[in-house]
C-alpha cells in the first residue's frame, strides 16, 4: 500500500511536463494551426464584404457636414425656435457668415449644398449663388449680416431654409432611411413626402414581386429539363448540358440587348406571331419597356442558375424507387409526385434561394428592357450611386434590401428548413 501511495499523481508526458498541460498545449498549437490556415480567407471575406457592408450601414445614418461645415451657426440655432415661423435673430447670421468664409475658403460650402439639397430642393444653388458674395464679407467689421445675406439672396429670408439647416444637423441622422421609406425628417418630426415623390416603397414592392415571379418562372421552366438531363443517358446529358451552360460564355450585357431586339414591336417575336396569325399586324404586343419584358429577359438570364441545383439533386435520385413504385401497381403521375418530386424539393429549395437572391438585386436587365414600368429599386441604387451621388440614400435603400433579404430567408428557413436545400 505504501509504494502504492509514492506512485500516485498526475500522469507525465515524455517531456516531464503534466500529461493534461501537454494535451491542452497540443490542442492550443493544433488550433493556431488551422487558423493560419484560414487566415487568407478570412482576411479575404473581413475586406470583401464585412467591411464594405459596414462602411454602408455607417454611411445610411453619418450626417456630420453639416456640423463640420457650420458648427457656429449649429450651435447659435440650438435657442431658435424653428416652429415660431420667425426668421432666426442676429447672432445666427453673424455665426453663417463666419462659417461661410471659412466654408467658401475650404470650398466646403458647394458640398454642404448639394447633401441639403436632398432634403429641400434649391439649398444646392442657393449655397453655390452665395458663397462668391458672403466671402466678401468681413465677419468683424460688416455686421449687422441679416439684411445683407437677404439682399444676396432672398432665400435667407425663408424661414424654410433655416428649418432644413437646423433639422438636418444632426450628427447620426435617420433622415436616409424615412427618404428610403417615402417619408421625410421635419421639424414636426416625420412625416410621408408628397404624392408626387413617393416612388420607393412603390419599388421596393415591385422589386419583391417580379423577383418571386421570375422564380416562380424559372421553377416551371427548369424542372422538366433538369428531370430530362438527369434521366438520359450520360453522352446525351452532357451534350444538352452544354447548351444550359452556353449563356455563361456570353455577355449579359450582349444578351439583355439582343432581348431588347426581340421584344420590339418590330422585333423577332412580334413578326412570328403577325406571320403565324396569332397577333394583326396593327395589334402587336408591347412587351418591351414594361415588367413583361423584363420578367421574360431576366427569366431566360437566370435559368441556369435553377437548372444546375435542379440537375445536380436529381441526379442522385436512384431510379430504382420509381420501379420499384411502379411495380407495385403505381401509376407515372402517382409514382412521380409521391416518390419522385419530394425528392426533389432540395433542388427545388437551392435554386430557388439562389435565382431570388440574384433577382432582387439585378439591375442592369431592368434598365436595359424594363423602362420605367419593369425598373427595379436596384436600379434607384445605382442611380443614386453614379448619378445624384445621394450615396446616404443608397446606402440606407442597400441596407433595407439586405434586411428583407435576410427576413425572407429566416421564413423560409422557418417554413422549409434550410437543412433540407441541397446542392447534390
Amino acid at each position: 500500500m505504501t509504494d502504492a501511495s509514492h506512485t500516485e499523481g498526475p500522469m507525465l508526458a515524455a517531456d516531464g511536463t503534466p500529461l493534461k498541460q501537454s494535451l491542452a498545449r497540443s490542442l492550443r498549437r493544433q488550433k493556431l494551426r488551422a487558423l493560419l490556415l484560414i487566415a487568407p480567407l478570412l482576411i479575404f471575406v473581413l475586406f470583401s464584404f464585412i467591411v464594405p457592408i459596414g462602411a454602408m450601414l455607417f454611411r445610411s445614418v453619418e450626417n456630420s457636414i453639416v456640423q463640420d461645415t457650420l458648427p457656429l451657426t449649429v450651435e447659435a440655432l440650438q435657442s431658435w425656435d424653428e416652429k415660431s415661423g420667425e426668421l432666426p435673430p442676429e447672432n445666427v447670421y453673424e455665426a453663417f457668415v463666419r462659417d461661410m468664409v471659412v466654408a467658401v475658403e475650404n470650398k466646403q460650402h458647394t458640398r454642404l449644398g448639394t447633401r441639403l439639397n436632398y432634403e429641400e430642393t434649391g439649398m444646392s444653388s442657393l449655397f453655390r449663388k452665395s458663397g462668391r458674395k458672403i466671402k466678401k464679407l468681413d465677419p468683424d467689421t460688416d455686421g449687422p449680416f441679416k439684411d445683407k445675406l437677404i439682399d444676396i439672396h432672398d432665400g435667407w429670408g425663408d424661414v424654410k431654409t433655416w428649418q432644413v439647416i437646423k433639422t438636418h444637423a444632426v450628427p447620426i441622422t435617420n433622415g436616409y432611411f424615412l427618404n428610403a421609406v417615402d417619408m421625410r425628417r421635419t421639424p414636426d418630426g416625420p412625416q410621408m413626402q408628397p404624392e408626387d415623390k413617393r416612388i420607393l416603397v412603390k419599388l421596393f414592392g415591385r422589386t419583391l414581386f417580379m423577383s418571386l415571379v421570375i422564380t416562380g418562372a424559372c421553377i416551371l421552366l427548369a424542372y422538366p429539363v433538369s428531370y430530362l438531363l438527369a434521366t438520359l443517358p450520360m453522352r446525351v446529358s452532357n451534350m444538352l448540358m452544354i447548351l444550359v451552360l452556353l449563356p455563361f460564355w456570353t455577355s449579359l450585357l450582349v444578351r439583355t440587348s439582343a432581348w431588347k431586339v426581340m421584344l420590339q414591336q418590330q422585333g423577332v417575336i412580334n413578326d412570328t406571331l403577325v406571320w403565324l396569325g396569332l397577333v394583326a399586324d396593327d395589334a402587336r404586343l408591347i412587351i418591351i419597356n414594361n415588367q413583361i419584358g423584363t420578367i421574360i429577359a431576366m427569366t431566360h438570364i437566370l435559368l441556369p442558375f435553377m437548372i444546375l441545383p435542379m440537375y445536380s439533386v436529381m441526379q442522385t435520385i436512384p431510379p430504382s424507387y420509381t420501379r420499384a413504385a411502379k411495380s407495385m401497381g403505381a401509376t407515372n403521375w402517382t409514382t412521380f409526385w409521391r416518390i419522385y418530386f419530394p425528392q426533389s424539393i432540395p433542388g427545388i429549395g437551392a435554386g430557388s434561394i439562389l435565382v431570388f437572391i440574384l433577382a432582387i438585386g439585378y439591375y442592369i436587365t431592368p434598365e436595359i428592357v424594363g423602362g420605367t414600368k419593369g425598373v427595379f429599386i436596384s436600379n434607384r441604387i445605382a442611380y443614386h450611386i453614379s448619378s445624384s451621388l445621394n450615396w446616404g440614400l443608397a446606402a440606407a435603400l442597400g441596407t433595407i434590401l439586405l434586411a428583407v433579404v435576410l427576413i425572407l430567408y429566416w421564413v423560409y428557413d422557418k417554413i422549409v428548413g434550410i437543412d433540407n436545400v441541397k446542392l447534390g
